[in-house]
């Protein structure tokens, strides 16, 4: 799901940009220029994915990173990390084998 929503060039602007520190929709939204419907609707995405929280105060809805969602794709790529490389180790140890 995390590779999913990181997937879309819209969603990774939003991260680049919340990377900076927390920002409502609206402020989102107008770089990107779309309208505040669709944002939430990337914001959604990143939520489920766990890689943005939303608090809504009044009428502003702030978003910011939420570092869980970072951690566990770190995780997930160190672990896929480890097993390729012990693939290609072996690889290269069966090459040597060769005459």
């Amino acid at each position: 799901m995390i590779l999913d929503a990181l997937g879309d060039p819209t969603r990774r602007r939003i991260i680049n940009r919340l990377s900076a520190g927390p920002a409502s929709v609206t402020a989102l939204a107008q770089p990107l220029k779309i309208t505040l419907t669709a944002v939430t609707q990337h914001l959604r995405v990143l939520e489920e994915a766990q890689l943005v929280a939303t608090e809504k105060v009044g009428r502003v809805r702030t978003c910011r990173l939420e570092p869980a969602g970072f951690e566990t794709l770190a995780n997930w790529t160190q672990e896929r990390r480890s097993i390729w490389e012990h693939r290609l180790d072996r690889m290269v140890e069966m090459f040597k084998e060769q005459p």
